[in-house]
């Protein structure tokens, strides 16, 4: 289940300095207030970004403000348009940062045929971004079930709680007019900052904040990751007696779970920033979570409030999901945890293949990624090669079709992923067609493959060209095929695959292994006209049903090999998975220790089997 406050992406592969991004709007609250709703746009736009270790704290940041208002559609905006500017500018100005972009849609109205017209509520949607120090640091809102650990809430907004714009009136089908705001800017201000600081320092295990659905949702969400445990939590040092604003009231501020044995040095920061935090609450192994404020309990059942959550997603995908996928992916998603079973012997660690990201002198076990007009998952691909021992070679089709590249003296080939001549004539059809009607690229192909020493690979679209191709199974009459995903949609998601016994040269040692990895396909189903025995199956998906096998494809096959295991055709990326910070989960007890993920293993058999047959 993808569950995050910000997006975040490194700007090289050393995993260090990166860009995040996060988003805010509050659309209720601005109909109520144009002005609150301004203000808690930015409030949750930067309560989301927190999470990530700015590089100079709230200086780091930048705002873009997107203004979407009826203005033309109906009396009176304009003049509550001005009202919401105005209230987001001096915000900003108090808090010391910058809107230097943004963009404005002033119609907002949708008529209909039936004379019908629907305006859209004034609103604005704020975009924060800024540098990160460190992308391994960033916290996630999963919480961490953990004994000797510490529930915090700590408001960000000074003021009084209050439930007009929130989503539970909303859920009443009114709006209200009593909407919280920030009282002092200069109070945020300090408060982000002490939550920077604790970032940093690595003292905060989960961290969620507050906004739509109010402190019962964020509570909520930061438990529906995981298969088990819950929380017990005791309102009674909330200064409100009112039960329904407490849980529901959408006043900004956070959610932090802290271990025991950082505890006095959180709150030591905390009041040095002269910034508030209450105590409410700790984990469970129970699967609820349980709410006391004075004599009263109230108990919330997690996994059946996870479908309550997830039911909005699913009517959506049914208008966009085909064959009954829909229905699957909500019955299924709660059914099919990922696991992760690594090898015994691996460490996590490059000095354990002896590899060397400074390396700067050739290996002299040439690789190639071979690319077309639209691919696009080349340079992860090159660094992964380069960072097992290859010299990486860059070659286009029009060094192959013009003769310039001959492939003569390349040890290896990777086709890469993307959308080849944007996949219009079908996946890798145009990219196949690019080999097969030009002598000279056909010629350096052909030899390629009929020598002993060599390897190749192809990822994604480089899995449908080697299929297209028959490079994987040259000697079947009948010839597998890679079709659309039976959901019809593109297919985007981070998911477990399972490593069956096989003697492959890049995933022979990995046998047994349960892994994660990315998959990113729009027709990545492997259509096979034998029976799986006939094939060398070195990858599957760990579950047969969607969307655990998010294509269809037979057998749950996510990757076959050649018969003497020394050509691969995969659809998952694992080129995008071989660090623990790429992986949207990665083991706890391994996250902050490991370098590198056992997906590089492969690379650096690919390697070793080259220096071992090289002629």
């Amino acid at each position: 289940m993808p569950l995050s406050d910000c997006g975040v992406v490194a700007l090289d592969y050393r995993g260090e300095k990166g860009i995040a991004t996060a988003l805010g709007h509050a659309p209720q609250a601005a109909l109520a207030n144009p002005a609150a709703g301004s203000v808690l746009a930015v409030s949750e736009a930067l309560t989301n970004i927190v999470w990530a270790p700015m590089a100079e704290g709230l200086d780091s940041i930048s705002l873009s403000a997107n203004w979407m208002w009826p203005c033309r559609s109906q009396e009176g905006e304009d003049a509550r348009l001005y009202t919401a500017v105005k209230a987001l500018s001096d915000f900003c100005c108090a808090l010391q940062i910058n809107v230097p972009t943004g963009k404005d849609s002033l119609s907002m109205t949708q008529k209909y045929p039936n004379g019908e017209k629907i305006i859209s509520p004034g609103t604005v949607i704020v975009s924060a971004g800024g540098e990160v120090s460190d992308v391994k640091k960033v916290v996630s809102p999963v919480m961490v079930n953990k004994d000797k650990s510490t529930f915090y809430h700590i408001d960000f907004s000074f003021d009084e709680l209050r439930l007009g714009g929130s989503a539970f009136a909303q859920s009443l089908n009114k709006v209200g007019d009593d909407v919280p705001t920030v009282q002092n800017p200069e109070y945020f201000r300090d408060a982000f900052l002490a939550i920077q600081e604790l970032v940093d320092k690595q003292l905060i295990l989960a961290g969620h904040d507050i906004s739509a659905g109010g402190m019962i949702t964020t509570l909520l969400e930061m438990c529906f990751a995981n298969t088990e445990g819950g929380m017990e939590i005791n309102l009674d040092k909330i200064k409100c007696d009112d039960i329904v604003k407490i849980l529901f009231a959408e006043n900004p501020g956070v959610i932090i779970q802290v271990a025991d044995k950082h505890k006095s040095e959180v709150k030591k920061i905390l009041d040095e920033a002269g910034v508030g935090y209450v105590k409410i609450g700790v984990p469970t192994e129970e699967r609820h979570i349980l709410v006391t404020k004075h004599d009263a309990t109230y108990q919330f059942g997690i996994d059946y409030l996870r479908d309550v959550w997830y039911s909005t997603s699913y009517l959506l995908d049914r208008k966009q999901s085909m064959n009954g996928c829909a229905k699957k992916r909500f019955e299924n998603y709660k059914q099919q945890p990922l696991e992760v079973v690594f090898d015994k012997s691996f460490t996590g660690k490059l000095s354990q293949f002896g590899l060397d990201p400074d390396r700067r002198t050739p290996s002299g076990i040439k690789a190639a990624i071979i690319r077309e007009k639209g691919t696009n998952g080349e340079r992860e691909m090159a660094y992964m090669l380069y960072l097992a021992g290859f010299d990486v070679k860059d070659v286009t089709m029009t060094d192959l079709v013009s003769g310039r590249e001959t492939l003569e003296d390349i040890n290896m080939v990777v086709y890469c992923g993307g959308f080849s001549n944007s996949d219009v004539l079908g996946s890798a059809k145009g990219w196949a067609g690019s080999f097969l009607f030009n002598p000279k690229a056909k010629a350096a192909l052909d030899n390629f493959y009929a020598r002993e020493d060599t390897l190749s690979l192809g990822v994604c679209n480089g899995c449908q060209l080697m299929m297209e191709l028959g490079l994987i199974t040259p000697e079947d009459k009948k010839k597998g095929k890679m079709l659309h995903n039976d959901s019809h949609k593109f297919e985007s998601a981070f998911l477990g695959v399972t490593v069956p016994m096989n003697r492959s040269v890049m995933f022979g040692s990995l046998s047994g292994s349960k892994l994660g990895i990315w998959v990113a396909h729009g027709e990545g189903k492997f259509s096979l006209p034998y029976p799986e025995d006939h094939y060398n199956v070195v990858l599957k998906y760990s579950y047969d049903e969607y969307p655990g096998n998010p294509n269809g494809s037979d057998y749950s096959v996510a990757g076959i090999a050649s018969q003497d295991g020394r050509h691969l055709a995969m659809m998952p990326h694992l080129e995008r998975a071989c660090f623990p910070w790429e992986n949207a989960y990665y083991p706890l007890d391994r996250k902050d220790n490991d370098q590198i993920t056992p997906w590089m293993e492969a690379f650096v058999n690919a390697r070793k089997w080259v220096e071992a047959h090289k002629k």
